[in-house]
């Protein structure tokens, strides 16, 4: 398999930049903010100020946790980069991700719309062709992502994905559930599985 984390230090957040979410979505993208810094968990996410994004980065700050956003420069007025904490401004949306992927040990997806939903396809295509085993977690409120996995479901049906896929990330319904889904689904250290082996 491809890229495991050793540890869990630092974990991205793929979730939804408009302002005009549900203000419940808003408080549970703040909470998790809250609940990494709590945890001495480093944010990594997409730089802006807005939406769940912004709600996330700024209760994360405010907490006394490290923050660090990626944003391409063209995005910095429209995604009102986020000032207060530190921003790595890049050229592109490619160069964006890529940054965002190699800096995190572990990925939370809260609700979003097309963006989030592109971010978090190619994250589980390079999981697909194992070029990565980190940690993903959906927030799945109101089963909220429910046809989305109906849609993977579908292409496993007709044969065009390996049933394992499905295997690929965690779902859990409550914003107090998915830092302890992050950590059960951590790599198991090939150490530590030897030792197990021989137990």
């Amino acid at each position: 398999m491809g890229q495991s984390p050793k540890s869990l230090s630092s974990v991205c957040v793929f979730c939804g930049a408009s302002n005009e979410a549900d203000p419940t979505l808003l408080e549970a993208a703040s909470q998790l903010g809250r609940d990494l810094a709590a945890a001495s968990l480093k944010l990594i996410y997409g730089g802006g100020g807005v939406g769940l994004m912004g709600a996330c980065a700024l209760a994360a700050h405010k907490a006394g946790g490290e923050v660090l956003g990626i944003i391409p420069h063209f995005l910095k007025v429209r995604e009102q980069r986020l000032d207060v904490v530190e921003t790595i401004v890049v050229d592109s949306m490619h160069e964006r991700k890529i940054q965002l992927f190699d800096r995190s040990d572990a990925f939370v997806v809260l609700p979003g719309g097309i963006g989030t939903l592109e971010e978090i396809v190619e994250l589980l295509s390079w999981r697909r062709l194992d070029l990565h085993a980190k940690p993903v977690v959906f927030y799945n409120v109101d089963g909220f992502w429910e046809p989305l996995f109906a849609v993977f479901q579908h292409t496993v049906d007709a044969k065009l994905t390996p049933p394992e896929f499905m295997q690929s990330w965690a779902s859990v319904r409550n914003v107090a559930e998915i830092l302890p889904a992050l950590y059960a689904a951590m790599p198991v250290p090939e150490s530590d599985a030897e030792l197990s082996d021989k137990a």
